[in-house]
């Protein structure tokens, strides 16, 4: 992991945490411990949800940002924090019932969901958007 210059790990633009690419649960795990202030309970609320709704769950850090997945059917979410807000990506988002609000005629399939820190997270929801997202293809790099 890289280091601030207070032992730390750097923290991009937005505040989000910049984490070397890695497999499995540890680097993950490293991401949501360094993710700032309230995103960082955030972060583990999320992590714990995907792994109860999905316990075959691959985990992996790709372009600084968590990833979730289902070994040979690809990715089927991340999270990535900004400034305000941490955003949650279904990349065949436009599959599920109901569709996350988060999306542009330019995102193709991909949906997201901005979780502000005054937000009441929805875990019902989550839970149901999380189990149809991982039954589906997942994407591909």
């Amino acid at each position: 992991m890289t280091a601030a210059p207070n032992g730390g790990p750097v923290l991009l633009s937005g505040g989000n945490p910049q984490i070397p690419k890695g497999d499995g649960d540890a680097p993950v795990r490293a991401y949501i411990a360094a993710m700032p202030g309230w995103t960082c309970d955030l972060g583990r609320r999320l992590d714990d949800l995907v792994v109860r709704t999905v316990p075959d769950v691959r985990k992996a850090v790709r372009w600084n940002s968590p990833f979730y997945g289902i070994e040979g059917q690809g990715w089927f979410l991340s999270f990535h924090v900004f400034t305000r807000y941490v955003k949650v990506t279904f990349f065949r988002g436009t599959a599920l019932e109901p569709m996350p609000p988060g999306g542009t005629a330019r995102s193709g399939d991909v949906r997201w969901i901005d979780i502000h820190q005054d937000d009441a997270l929805d875990e019902a929801l989550m839970v149901a958007w999380v189990r149809q997202a991982a039954a589906l293809p997942g994407w591909t790099p």
